[in-house]
C-alpha cells in the first residue's frame, strides 16, 4: 500500500513538471502605439495646442478619461491570466498620462512603474515603458539620440533603451521605438528611419562589445514594413531560421505580415505592418530562460477595437480621431503581444 503511494505521487509529481514544461511561467511582452496620448494641458515647448478643450480638436477631460479607459481595457484585453509584465507605448505625451494609465481601474493592481524620458520631439510625443517590478527588475536606462549628418538640426525621437533582469536571471534589454512617419512620403522620409535603424544597430553591437551573454527584444512603430531597407539591412532582422550569424535578430511579424497578410495599421484600404517586436535567437525555442516560438507574435484584435472604414464596411482599427472628426476609440495601431514562458 505504502509502495503504491509512493508511485502514485512520484507519478503525479512527474505530471506536473511535464505540465510546467509545457505551460512555464509566463512573461508577456505588448506594444502599442497609442495614437496622441495628450493631457488636455498647453505644453509650452510643444506644438500639442490642438489637444487642449478650445483645440482644434476640442480635447476636453471628459475625452482624455475615456481613451485611458479604453487604452487599460486594451490591456486587460491581452489572453492570458496575468498582466503583462512588459509594456512599450508609443505616442505618449509625459509622465502624468502614465501614471493616470497605470492608476486606472482593472490594471492599478499589476503596480506597473514607469520608464519614460522627455525627448526633443516637436509635438511632444515620445516612447515609453511600463514594467511589473515583480517580473523585471529595473537596472538603468537611457534614450538614444539619432545622429543626422544631412540634417543635423532635425529633431527626432529617440529609442528608449532598459536594462534589466528578466524572472529568470537573465540580462534582459528592452529598445521602444518610433521611427519617422511616411506622411511626407516613403521614399522622401526613408533616410531618417534608416538614421534610427543605424542608431539602434550601434547600440546592439556595443552590447555585443561589452556584455557576454544578453537577450534583446526590440519593439515599436518603425514606420517601415518589415521587408524594407531600414529593417533588413539597418537593423539585420529578418525571418532567417538557418545560418543566422552573430547579431542578426528575428523578426517575430515577417511571416505574419508577408505570409498571412496580417497588420496592425491600415492606410488606404491596405494592411501595414508598421509595429512589429524583433527579438535575439537566443530567445527563440531555448532550452532555458526565457523563449518563445518563431511564431510567437500575435496581434490583437478584439471587436470592441476595430470599426468600418466608412468606404466598403471592411474593419479597421478604431481611432480616436479621424483627421479633425472624433472617433473616440483607442487607437489606429492594434496592439502587438509575444508570450515569453521560462
Amino acid at each position: 500500500m505504502k509502495y503504491l503511494f509512493l508511485l502514485a505521487l512520484c507519478l503525479a509529481f512527474s505530471a506536473s513538471n511535464i505540465f510546467a514544461q509545457e505551460n512555464g511561467n509566463r512573461f508577456t511582452v505588448v506594444f502599442h502605439n497609442v495614437e496622441n496620448l495628450f493631457d488636455t494641458e498647453d505644453a509650452p515647448l510643444f506644438e500639442d495646442e490642438a489637444f487642449t478643450p478650445d483645440g482644434a480638436l476640442r480635447w476636453t477631460q471628459d475625452r482624455y478619461e475615456k481613451k485611458i479607459t479604453d487604452l487599460a481595457r486594451v490591456i486587460l484585453s491581452v489572453p492570458e491570466k496575468e498582466l503583462p509584465a512588459i509594456i512599450g507605448l508609443a505616442e505618449v505625451e509625459n509622465r502624468k498620462v502614465l501614471q493616470d494609465l497605470v492608476a486606472a481601474r482593472g490594471i492599478r493592481r499589476a503596480g506597473y512603474e514607469i520608464v519614460h524620458e522627455e525627448g526633443q520631439d516637436p509635438r511632444g510625443i515620445e516612447c515609453a515603458l511600463l514594467y511589473r517590478a515583480d517580473l523585471f527588475r529595473y537596472i538603468s536606462h537611457e534614450l538614444i539620440p539619432i545622429e543626422d549628418p544631412v540634417d543635423p538640426q532635425y529633431r527626432y525621437r529617440g529609442i528608449l533603451h532598459v536594462h534589466g533582469k528578466a524572472p529568470d536571471g537573465s540580462s534582459l534589454h528592452l529598445f521602444v521605438n518610433h521611427w519617422k512617419s511616411r506622411s511626407e512620403g516613403v521614399a522622401e522620409t526613408e533616410r531618417q528611419r534608416m538614421f534610427s535603424a543605424i542608431a539602434l544597430r550601434r547600440a546592439l553591437d556595443l552590447l555585443l562589445a561589452g556584455e557576454s551573454d544578453f537577450e534583446v527584444i526590440i519593439m515599436g512603430d518603425f514606420n517601415d514594413e518589415p521587408t524594407n531597407r531600414s529593417i533588413t539591412n539597418g537593423l539585420a532582422a529578418s525571418n532567417k531560421r538557418k545560418n543566422i550569424y552573430l547579431g542578426d535578430h528575428y523578426n517575430l511579424y515577417h511571416d505574419l505580415h508577408n505570409i498571412q497578410n496580417e497588420g496592425s495599421y491600415v492606410y488606404q484600404g491596405r494592411w501595414n505592418m508598421l509595429d512589429q517586436v524583433i527579438v535575439s535567437y537566443n530567445l527563440l525555442n531555448g532550452e532555458r530562460g526565457l523563449t518563445t516560438g518563431f511564431d510567437g507574435g500575435k496581434i490583437l484584435k478584439e471587436e470592441w477595437m476595430m470599426t468600418g472604414d466608412g468606404k466598403n464596411g471592411t474593419l479597421i482599427p478604431a481611432a480616436t480621431y479621424r483627421g479633425k472628426e472624433y472617433l473616440g476609440g483607442p487607437s489606429d495601431h492594434l496592439p502587438l503581444y509575444v508570450v515569453f514562458t521560462w
